[in-house]
């Protein structure tokens, strides 16, 4: 068995003296693990830093095996990231979920033209925590968790939206919300794709995220807490929203 594929490197840990175990996720054959023979090399090991776009060919006797990677570097993206805390901590918080989240090889295309875009705004634009927010809304939508946000799931009106159910992930209306506004989630501007994206927006609109990652996505896959990187990116985007 043998293909090639081009995808960001979510992980890597030590195997052996020489090797290591890398995870990729690739444009179509989804979240991917193999061994890379001398990965823990000099040469080899400064190519495999996490959020790195590589060319990979993956080899194995059978398709059930781990398998092995031959990798060659298509872009670093540690420089862009690298003096900046916050763009560091949410390249973890991409990586994490991605690894924590998607089923081992199976293609998303779509989410992955959205993390290859994000990844590269990392470190390099300004509005990268807004299309963070935005990415999780579409990993939660891929892996059929999605929102609704378009319309008041009580009165139907398209207008007020202020607060989404967290029994149905579906918007609703300051007015229709009433004295259960309490129990609501908040449903900020940056969530309905209007708005500047202030890191304070941003942040209202994480903890609406976090709340169907922790109890829907996370529940599903036996209760798991979700990765302690998202939660170091939610507590930075808090930080510098309260200074500005």
């Amino acid at each position: 068995m043998e293909w090639r594929d081009q995808g960001a490197l979510l992980s890597v840990r030590r195997h052996g003296e020489t090797s290591a175990i890398i995870e990729v996720f690739t444009a179509e054959h989804g979240r991917h693990a193999g061994v890379v023979r001398g990965g823990a090399s000099r040469k080899v090991a400064p190519i495999l830093q996490p959020g790195a776009q590589l060319d990979v060919t993956w080899r194995a006797r059978l398709d059930e095996h781990l398998g092995a990677f031959k990798v060659e570097p298509v872009k670093s993206r540690a420089a862009a990231v690298m003096g900046d805390r916050m763009a560091m901590a949410g390249l973890n918080a991409i990586t994490g979920l991605l690894g924590f989240s998607l089923p081992e090889r199976e293609n998303h295309p779509l989410l992955y033209q959205r993390t290859m875009t994000l990844l590269d705004l990392l470190g390099n634009s300004e509005a990268w925590p807004l299309a963070y927010l935005r990415w999780e809304l579409a990993l939660l939508d891929e892996l059929g968790f999605g929102l609704d946000l378009t319309k008041c799931a009580v009165t139907g009106a398209l207008d007020d939206l202020a607060y989404v159910s967290p029994r149905t992930g579906r918007a609703v209306s300051a007015e229709a919300a009433g004295e259960w506004a309490d129990r609501m989630l908040p449903l900020p501007e940056s969530l309905l794709g209007h708005g500047m994206g202030e890191l304070g927006d941003v942040s209202e609109g994480l903890k609406t995220t976090g709340y169907f990652l922790a109890n829907r996505l996370a529940a599903q896959l036996g209760g798991n807490q979700l990765p302690q990187a998202r939660q170091r990116l939610v507590d930075r985007i808090a930080r510098h929203s309260a200074i500005d």
